[in-house]
């Protein structure tokens, strides 16, 4: 007994002065372990009589139990001692921002529609929109757009197989003129609206693809004429790509559903092989540009929405959404608007934060 006695005080002292865990599991493993001492001891017992047994097991099983307690006391020590270390030599920013959490970005049509209607907005014009599956009368007819027009034709148009309960033609809209329709059917004049969305053509290259997007406008008023028409997309366009010194070309045109007609050509120069919108075209080193279609519109239309021509005037416009977005941002190739990579609309989307205002400025940066 007075050996066990021994062992034990030794066992208890070196625990004590243990200075790691490595170590401390060490003196647990020789002490208690499956070959330990006090393990072996115990084992022991099987074999004594009971009277020996009797004798022995207390003290055994008391050294076990303060050797066991000792080294949950040290190793608990050591710990404290660790977190102490660990308070008094790490350190940890508090005014450091946290990182950015990953989240999408507004695509750059979706921007270039809210900046639009923020602009129309401020000049008195409402949002209006309408149905994509569209019926020919609306797409087309209503629109001075005789049976022969090309537009009709099968290889500009998707048309669907089915007919309307009225026997006419659907298809996918090609512009979103019938809104103008509809609006003028259904509400009478005057009229002050843009009508952007989505519309359908057959047709597919790098600035062409099967389906983009489209802004058009319209005013019916009284005593409308082509000055308010002019004013108009200067006002839009220098607000738009937030340049006074934006100039515009009026050259005539023809479409069946303005008369008179006039393609709007904005002068430009390009600048680090990008071209940047403002000048005269005519002066050095600028051109020009055609960039969207317009007129006042045609009687015939004015008739087909149910309205007195001889009452009412007014003038229509029409640009292509996508192609504002390309100007205005850089881009060059409108299939990749359309293609979902991730990476693209990394580098061109916005942050939903940046709400376009007339105050703060249309163009927030990508």
């Amino acid at each position: 007994m007075d050996e066990l006695q021994t062992r034990k005080d030794t066992a208890l002292m070196a625990i004590a002065a243990a200075d790691t865990q490595d170590a401390l599991e060490a003196l647990r493993v020789e002490a208690l372990g499956k070959q330990g001492w006090i393990s072996q001891l115990l084992k022991t017992l099987g074999k004594m009589t009971p009277e020996q047994r009797q004798e022995q097991a207390p003290a055994i099983q008391q050294a076990r139990a303060e050797v066991a307690d000792a080294i949950v006391v040290r190793k608990q020590a050591l710990d404290n001692a660790e977190l102490d270390r660990r308070l008094a030599t790490e350190t940890l920013d508090l005014s450091l921002p946290a990182p950015d959490a990953p989240r999408g970005s507004v695509h750059p049509v979706s921007q270039v529609m809210d900046e639009l209607a923020e602009i129309f907005a401020d000049l008195g014009f409402a949002v209006k929109t309408g149905p994509e599956i569209e019926d020919d009368w609306h797409n087309f007819t209503a629109l001075n757009m005789d049976e022969n027009h090309p537009a009709r034709a099968m290889h500009d148009t998707f048309y669907f197989p089915d007919k309307d309960g009225e026997g006419r033609s659907m298809l996918l809209r090609t512009h979103t003129s019938p809104v103008q329709i509809r609006t003028m059917v259904n509400e009478g004049a005057p009229v002050r609206i843009i009508a952007p969305g989505r519309v359908y053509r057959s047709d597919s290259d790098a600035t062409h693809t099967p389906m983009f997007h489209q802004v058009e406008g319209l005013v019916i008023d009284k005593d409308i004429h082509l000055g308010h028409l002019k004013w108009t997309l200067e006002t839009f366009l220098k607000a738009f790509f937030e340049r006074e010194d934006i100039v515009l070309r009026l050259r005539p045109s023809y479409f069946p559903f303005t008369e008179p007609s006039v393609e709007v050509d904005v002068g430009f120069a390009v600048e680090k092989g990008r071209r940047v919108l403002g000048g005269s075209g005519d002066a050095p080193g600028h051109a020009w540009m055609e960039l969207l279609g317009s007129g006042m519109v045609n009687r015939r239309v004015i008739e087909f929405a149910g309205l007195d021509p001889d009452e009412w005037q007014g003038f229509a416009f029409g640009v292509g959404v996508d192609r504002l977005a390309m100007l205005k941002y850089g881009m060059d190739d409108l299939r990749a608007f359309f293609d979902g990579d991730i990476r693209w609309l990394q580098h061109y989307g916005f942050s939903p934060y940046d709400q376009p205002t007339l105050s703060a400025g249309v163009g927030a940066s990508a």
